[in-house]
């Protein structure tokens, strides 16, 4: 939760890096210019246009626009017979250096062929084989004592961390039908997030009376994936292919709220506390729901360790969900939240600094310093890094006298390292006399002086209804 400058067009053939150089080897490519669509290939690298920009895409997937038919065509396979000009080509392309929730199917006349494609270098199957030998005769060295017994050359820890070779499992056959059903059947949704999960498997997304695009991959039965508009009951969050079945389920679906407790209320905003324990279909369906929206979130059908805490919106309906944010039951590492997510439809709306405030205000109520679990995601680190700014810059503007890092944390509930991330973000940290202080330069202030004119949502502890759970080890148990 970096990047350079955006790349040029390249002139010729890149090839690995010789034998001086001690960084990672270029990938091996081969540029072209390409007379028509028919001759792209997956894991080539064309230009398309976007927004009136003309962009460098990867091509992950291609079909047929009308039968909507994958074609899986390679670069080492011959061009797709396209001389009448009757079919209509699709790809799926990733904009290089661009977010994945930009991905997108794109038709064939958005290409630009007049630009040059960049092709995976062929393969030389006689180079593969000599590779294999030598990975094959380094560990039978290894294992019959050869030089690391006599030890004429020291295997450092450094140059066995580098000779990945000798600890990879052999390389097998991808099956994205196999990996697929590994999702749905073992613990972990996203084992090879490689390669699955390169590609949004949802078009549409209807909950209640939005209409949402998904960013990401998420792990949703076939049956449900790749419809047009999948379905989402916005109160219990079940999931339907077709409205028919939709409607029929509003009918019967008693659901005003999310299934749990509500512990805080003020004005139109509730929360609610679900054990993962207690509601394990809601919690599977809220984690598929978030998985969306998230691209570096591991998803787990065992949701046991963890709560659920819903920030919904009340009105004469029922209570609508905003978001929400979870942590573990026990936290080794004293994280005060795992996951967080306001739901595209409700963003730039302020919720997103209600969930983090919440979080902190159940830590306070604990009794404890808290910090969200790492890495966070690229939105979610801008919400916290602000989030910590402000809080921080409002306790040392109205604080007069000497101040330690520790009375931070203790005023706060912020971790001491969060506080120093937030402080050398805010350029605040000067070493003065021998001693370091706290700074802060007129333009935080006045940054800190137009905050405080706009209107913001913020938690009443006082409205707070909640005391800290306690879990025995029969229910911290999880099977």
């Amino acid at each position: 939760m970096g990047g350079g400058s955006r790349p040029g067009t390249p002139s010729s053939s890149i090839s690995g890096g010789g034998s001086g150089s001690t960084g990672p080897k270029p990938e091996a490519v081969s540029i072209e210019i390409v007379s028509g669509t028919a001759m792209l290939s997956i894991g080539c690298k064309a230009f398309f246009e976007k927004d009136g920009e003309i962009r460098q895409a990867e091509i992950l997937s291609i079909r047929d626009k009308a039968k909507r038919q994958n074609i899986q065509r390679t670069a080492d396979d011959t061009p797709i017979d396209n001389s009448d000009g009757t079919v209509e080509y699709e790809f799926y392309v990733h904009y290089v250096e661009f977010n994945k929730r930009l991905d997108e199917w794109v038709v064939d006349t958005r290409a630009r062929l007049d630009k040059p494609v960049t092709f995976p270098k062929k393969k030389n199957k006689a180079t593969i084989t000599g590779s294999q030998q030598s990975v094959r005769d380094k560990r039978r060295k290894t294992n019959i004592g050869g030089s690391v017994a006599t030890g004429s050359i020291p295997q450092t820890p450094e140059a066995i961390r580098h000779d990945d070779s000798v600890y990879t499992a052999p390389v097998e056959t991808f099956s994205k039908e196999k990996e697929i059903e590994k999702l749905r059947t073992q613990g972990s949704m996203t084992q090879s997030t490689s390669e699955v999960a390169r590609m949004k498997n949802l078009n549409v997304i209807e909950m209640g009376q939005y209409q949402v695009e998904p960013w990401y991959f998420s792990p949703y039965p076939l049956e449900y994936a790749y419809t047009p508009t999948l379905y989402i009951c916005e109160f219990c969050l079940c999931f339907y292919a077709n409205r028919t079945q939709y409607s029929r389920h509003r009918t019967k679906c008693t659901l005003q709220h999310p299934p749990g407790n509500e512990i805080y209320r003020k004005d139109d905003i509730s929360f609610f506390e679900i054990d993962g324990r207690r509601q394990k279909t809601y919690c599977r369906n809220l984690c598929l729901l978030s998985k969306c929206f998230l691209d570096h979130k591991t998803l787990y059908y065992d949701v046991d360790p963890f709560l659920f805490y819903i920030l919904t919106k009340r009105d004469e309906r029922g209570c609508h969900i905003i978001g929400y944010f979870s942590k573990e039951k026990e936290s080794a590492d004293n994280y005060n939240l795992a996951c967080i997510l306001t739901l595209p439809q409700y963003q730039r709306m302020g919720f997103g600094r209600v969930l983090i405030q919440f979080s902190y205000e159940l830590s306070k109520a604990e009794g404890k310093v808290g910090s969200p679990e790492k890495p966070l995601s690229d939105l979610g680190l801008l919400s916290y890094r602000t989030y910590w700014s402000e809080i921080l810059v409002d306790v040392l503007v109205g604080y007069d006298g000497e101040i330690s890092i520790d009375e931070l944390s203790h005023i706060t509930s912020f971790t001491t390292q969060d506080i120093m991330h937030a402080l050398f973000n805010l350029d605040a940290l000067r070493y003065y006399h021998g001693q370091h202080c706290i700074v802060l330069s007129e333009r935080v202030v006045e940054s800190y002086e137009r905050f405080q004119k706009k209107k913001h949502r913020k938690i009443d502890s006082g409205c707070l209804k909640w005391s800290p759970k306690v879990f025995s080890q029969a229910e911290l148990r999880y099977l």
